[in-house]
């Protein structure tokens, strides 16, 4: 397939994204050149949105690298993509003959366009707003949905909504989302997505070690009125079939895929096995926290704790749960394209999803039982929760990823 130019500048300097001018001129990134040219083999065939896609790569990026991002993901589920439909994002059909259609959108950080998003004083003040703008984060979220959710319904009078288009009419309707709000998304795994989607705040930990899943049906806009959450446990969205999204899906996977020198990985995965199994294999004393060193290079760091196994239709009514956090070169590190991608299904939808379309090993998969009104995440073991790459081993505050994971 032929690929994009994506790299030769259209635009003076000072008009050029601060991530594009840093992939272009740091020497270390040529590879990442490389495997972002590889991500967009296709998207050239889109020929009416082709000069739009790189303007908006050099001028504002996060959302046009997402898109390069879910282009390769759909290639290795084995969907075919039909690059003639232009609206949504990405017209896909399974080798079964079923047809999908995913927009894609991100959530992005107004510091994205000062040349100051860099410096020392920036990376404090993402910091504080990590913690003071829990809310903030999860408004350009839920902002972002209802975004898309009215492209297809076709609001203000607009003359092609998506729920019109011939290929679109009676096919389940994807949103794929993708957080770029601060150097920090990353951090929030899907914790705000749980929070917008399915009214659930991030988990506590009780006095046994087991975690607590609180509910939450609004927040307060600033305007001083109440914002509901929980979009997926009723049907004000039933336009919107499923929700794909990650934090993972960043420039830290193309870094990890280009073979970048020197550079060190912090990934954390998800842990799960039977109790029985886990007690022979390892003893009790496995239990809590325990720390491994696999090489010079590579250290590990595991959890694990038993916990009451609540999914519907499991063998097991107990399992130890927890995660290894890795420490490595990125020589002894191993990921996939799919590693970190969640699929959220809405129970309310007017066109529902089929469950076996983006039922690859790594893909988390998150319901929600309308009987119970409980989410049920089936995190399969070993699936990837996190990852940092560092491009400076001896200096952990500056990441590659830092700007976008």
């Amino acid at each position: 397939m032929d690929t994009m130019d994506l790299f030769t500048p259209r635009f003076k300097d000072e008009r050029l994204h601060p991530y594009f001018k840093i992939l272009i001129t740091n020497e270390e990134f040529k590879p990442v050149q490389e495997t972002l040219a590889m991500w967009s083999a296709g998207l050239l065939a889109r020929k009416k949105e082709l000069n739009k896609f790189i303007n908006e790569f050099q001028l504002s990026f996060n959302s046009s690298f997402w898109e390069l991002y879910l282009n390769k993901a759909f290639l290795d589920m084995g969907f075919n993509i039909d690059y003639s439909k232009e609206s949504p994002d990405f017209n896909l059909t399974h080798n079964s003959g079923r047809i999908i259609n995913v927009e894609a959108v991100s959530s992005n950080n107004k510091l994205n366009e000062k040349k100051e998003y860099y410096t020392k004083s920036a990376h404090k003040e993402s910091i504080k707003s990590k913690k003071e703008n829990l809310d903030f984060a999860t408004l350009k979220l839920l902002g972002k949905l209802k975004d898309k959710k009215d492209l297809f319904i076709g609001t203000n009078d607009k003359k092609f909504p998506y729920s019109k288009l011939e290929h679109v009419d009676g096919n389940p309707f994807i949103v794929a989302i993708a957080p770029f709000d601060s150097h920090y998304a990353y951090t929030q795994n899907n914790t705000l997505i749980n929070r917008v989607l399915f009214g659930i705040e991030p988990p506590e930990i009780d006095e046994n070690g087991q975690p607590i899943f609180k509910e939450i049906s609004h927040i307060t806009g600033k305007d001083g009125k109440n914002i509901e959450l929980g979009i997926f446990t009723n049907d004000s969205y039933k336009e919107i079939s499923a929700v794909i999204f990650s934090t993972t899906g960043t420039f830290g996977k193309a870094v990890v895929q280009s073979n970048v020198k020197n550079t060190k990985v912090r990934s954390t995965r998800y842990r799960e096995s039977d109790l029985g199994e886990f007690i022979s294999t390892h003893g009790l004393d496995s239990f809590g926290t325990t720390e491994r060193k696999l090489s010079e290079t590579y250290d590990i760091i595991s959890t694990r704790e038993p916990y009451e196994n609540k999914v519907p239709g499991s063998d097991s009514n107990f399992i130890v749960y927890g995660s290894d956090v890795h420490f490595c070169d990125l020589s002894e590190h191993q990921e996939t394209h799919l590693d970190g991608l969640h699929i959220y299904y809405n129970p309310y939808a007017d066109v529902p999803l089929d469950e076996d379309l983006f039922n690859a090993y790594e893909i988390t998969q998150n319901y929600f039982d309308k009987s119970t009104r409980e989410m049920i995440p089936i995190h399969n073991d070993n699936s990837l929760v996190s990852r940092q790459t560092y491009t400076e081993p001896n200096d952990k505050e500056r990441l590659t990823n830092q700007w976008s994971q």
